[in-house]
Formats: C-alpha cells, sequence, structure tokens
C-alpha cells in the first residue's frame, strides 16, 4: 500500500485506528475453546466487527508462531480474511542481517503478503535496508517505545547530549524516506512525541499505548498529528478484551467505534 492510498483510506474512515489482534489463548472467551481453530473464530469475529472504523490491523506474530505450524496456518487464514484496503502490519520486530533480514522479508512481504513489518535498529544500516528494496511495502522502525525497559537504551544521551532516539531517528532517514519507513512512538511519551515529529515531520508514527497503557488519543494528535494525519494509533486489549463473553465481538465494535469518532474530531481540529 502507498502512502497516497494510506491516507485516502483516513480521509474515508475519518479514522486512523490501528486494531491489534494478540489473540491470547488464556484471554478470549472460553466458549471458543470448543472451535476447531479458537484462535481463528476469535479474530474472525474482531475483524468482522471492526472493519468499518479501523485503517490498519497489527496481528502480534508471537500470539500465533507460539502455536507452532498450526500458529504460522491461523495467521494466514487470519490475514486473508482482512479487506484488502486496510494496512497490514506484521508486528514481529525483526532485526538480523544480510540474508536474513531479506529472508525476513520475503517471509513476511511475499508469502504472507503483509504491507508492513515492526522492525528493531539496533544492528543498524544491514539489518533493515533489504525490508526497504520491496516496492510498497514498509518498515516501521522501532524509535521511542512506552514499555519500562525503553529507559535502559533509548534515552541514553551521548557526549552532545543527544539521546540514542534521536540519533536512531536521524540516520534511519537515510535508509528510507516517507513512503516507506515509519516509527513507533508510545502514547504514553506524551510532549516527547512532539520531539519525534520535530525530527520526522513527514513520517507516519505507529503509537501504541493508547486505552490499557493509559496513552492520550488527544494528546497524541496534539504533538503528532501532520498534514496527512501520520498517526497510526494502535488499540489492542481496549477493544479484543472489551468483553470476555459472547458479545465479545459486539463489545469491540464499540470500543472501535467510540475511538474512530474520537478520531473523526481531531481530524477535523488538526488537518
Amino acid at each position: 500500500m502507498t502512502r497516497a492510498e494510506l491516507f485516502s483510506q483516513i480521509q474515508k474512515k475519518s479514522s486512523f485506528l490501528c486494531v491489534g489482534l494478540d489473540p491470547d489463548l488464556e484471554k478470549i472467551p472460553a466458549h471458543l475453546l470448543s472451535e476447531p481453530d479458537p484462535i481463528f473464530s476469535f479474530c474472525k469475529q474482531i475483524i468482522e466487527e471492526t472493519a468499518d472504523f479501523a485503517v490498519a490491523y497489527k496481528p502480534n506474530i508471537a500470539f500465533f508462531e507460539a502455536l507452532g505450524a498450526k500458529g504460522w496456518e491461523t495467521l494466514a487464514k487470519v490475514t486473508e480474511l482482512i479487506p484488502k484496503d486496510i494496512f497490514t502490519i506484521a508486528d514481529a520486530k525483526r532485526g538480523d542481517i544480510g540474508n536474513t533480514s531479506k529472508l525476513y522479508a520475503k517471509a513476511f512481504f511475499e508469502s504472507m503478503n503483509f504491507d508492513s513489518i515492526t522492525v528493531a535498529p539496533y544492528m543498524g544500516k544491514d539489518s533493515v535496508t533489504p525490508f526497504l528494496e520491496f516496492e510498497n511495502k514498509w518498515v516501521i522502525l522501532l524509535a521511542l517505545t512506552s514499555n519500562i525497559g525503553s529507559l535502559d537504551f533509548q534515552l541514553i544521551e551521548d557526549q552532545n547530549g543527544k539521546p540514542l532516539y534521536q540519533s536512531v531517528l536521524e540516520k534511519s532517514q537515510e535508509w528510507g524516506s516517507p513512503e516507506n519507513l515509519m516509527y513507533v512512538v508510545g502514547a504514553t511519551r506524551g510532549e516527547l512525541i512532539g520531539e519525534v515529529r520535530k525530527l520526522a515531520p513527514d513520517h507516519f508514527f505507529l503509537v501504541p499505548g493508547v486505552g490499557a497503557q493509559g496513552g492520550s488519543l488527544s494528546e497524541v494528535a496534539k504533538y503528532g498529528m501532520n498534514s496527512t494525519c501520520g498517526l497510526l494509533v494502535n488499540s489492542s486489549r481496549g477493544i479484543i478484551y472489551a468483553s470476555g463473553e459472547k458479545d465479545f465481538g459486539k463489545a469491540a465494535r464499540k470500543e472501535a467505534q467510540m475511538l474512530q469518532e474520537e478520531m473523526k474530531v481531531l481530524l477535523e481540529k488538526y488537518l
């Protein structure tokens, strides 16, 4: 999917919502466990109920690959369910070098036909650029995350007082462009999103942490939105686990719609 196509979907749906698919067998409604493929049945209903409001879906690959070969089969079936005009993100956080990276890229971009993949930048250019060689495919590079451990490295300053995450942002823009490179920026960082936006004014940000993790959607929009929105705000648990009962699909739809309605107001305010 191209940048223009993604922005067109944002305008069409008045939404920049990404729904995270984190299907945990210990958390999905108990009545699904008797199904031949509980994870598929769960994701199917979530997608069917939320597709009106989402411009992206982000399967967390760990929840599928933990189930072995069957999990990969389920992932393939789930991705086939996602409407073709909705952006897909393989949340795999790959980050190896050379031929290994190229094969990861082929796996997710060609074999599974994802639009994008999350990538860790720690090993540098030769771990990232193989993913950037695929036309109309995207790298979503970890930049400033919202987990506690992010403080271990991302905010460490060099001798000039520049935090490491800023060096990652600056250097990586030599490898890709706003047409194929996005950044993960955690919602719970608040005003730091504004600092990232200054360094990457035209790039899209994938923003986790809204909802269950306590991030503020209005703060994200205030600091992070640009002239083409530039945001994909992810909600996982807040949507998919809105109910643990048989009405889980309807509950997910309600939560997704509430976020979309708030996003519509913010788009009208800032665009």
